[in-house]
């Protein structure tokens, strides 16, 4: 698929690590009087990654709950929760309300977590793979599940982790069937699951190592998964393909990521992730948007 194909999506990405409120909120209420960026995001730490232990880290849900009032009309999403920090069930309730909040406006971004310093200090179970995507898979089902349509009986469903007996998601969510999942899994299991029930796959930012992934890697993952929608029968067409793609802090930096976004559009990304370091606020806002995003949309159209 090429850029000429598919409308490319520009959304901007704010950590919520390392910055304190009105800093983020500046940035957020920045964001809203851009019409360039269709969508916002976050990530999902209860620490500072960049630290090999603790620092500061709002929590993801609630921040975004508080700030998504800012970005009226634009879709809102995590890159990506991480599945072992709530209940599947709580996790679906919770976006319940994000869908209703954005006016359906709101993709469930899902992965099977991967930082270890920010489980084990807080007391939350961090299994070894394979069991971690086990975990991972039953907790998508079960979301999955709950955004079905509401019946009287709720949803049974018999599951090794998280068994649901007549459960209910009453208020339903506003889209029918649930917010749009997007996942991060990358590897062969985690293909198949995205190609069999998500709409959509989002590039990490960074891997287990921290390192930053890059487009060769988003091309060889697009094309397994691309594989993996034929062998299901399911349209590409339909399936979103988001690159994330850091912007820096830098006018240098900034043009790497205008080159950058260029190429994966190229690769057939449908989705252009800019992701911005927070402490920048509204400043940094202003530069993405006037040296990124503005010429990537002009370019792309």
């Amino acid at each position: 698929m090429t850029a000429s194909a598919r409308r490319i999506s520009i959304g901007i990405k704010t950590s919520p690590q390392a910055v304190d409120w009105p800093t983020l909120d500046a940035a957020w209420a920045r964001i809203g009087g851009y019409s360039v960026f269709d969508s916002v995001w976050m990530n999902d730490h209860l620490t500072d990654i960049n630290r090999p232990r603790g620092g500061a880290s709002w929590e993801a849900l609630t921040a975004m709950a508080a700030l998504v009032h800012h970005v009226p009309g634009k879709w809102v999403g995590h890159a990506v929760l991480s599945m072992t920090f709530r209940h599947p069930s709580v996790l679906a309730k919770a976006a319940a309300v994000m869908d209703h909040a954005t006016g359906g406006r709101f993709i469930l971004g899902l992965g099977a977590g991967w930082f270890d310093p920010e489980h084990i200090p807080f007391g939350i179970p961090f299994p070894a793979m394979p069991e971690r995507f086990d975990r991972f898979e039953s907790g998508v089902r079960v979301i999955r599940a709950l955004g079905s349509a509401l019946t009287e009986t709720g949803v049974t469903r018999p599951d090794r982790f998280y068994p649901l007996d007549g459960a209910t998601n009453d208020p339903p969510p506003l889209t029918p069937g649930g917010p749009p999942i997007w996942l991060g899994g990358q590897k062969r299991r985690g293909i198949a699951l995205a190609a069999e029930v998500a709409q959509g796959w989002l590039l990490p930012a960074v891997t287990s190592d921290k390192s930053p992934t890059d487009l060769a890697y988003f091309a060889d993952r697009r094309d397994a998964i691309l594989a993996a929608l034929e062998a299901v029968g399911r349209d590409p067409a339909t399936f979103a393909f988001a690159a994330q793609i850091p912007t820096g802090a830098t006018p240098a930096s900034r043009r790497e990521a205008l080159a950058a976004a260029f190429e994966a559009a190229r690769l057939g990304a449908t989705h252009l992730i800019l992701g911005m370091p927070p402490q920048l606020g509204a400043d940094g806002v202003d530069a993405v948007a006037h040296e990124v995003a503005e010429p990537l949309r002009a370019a792309v159209g």
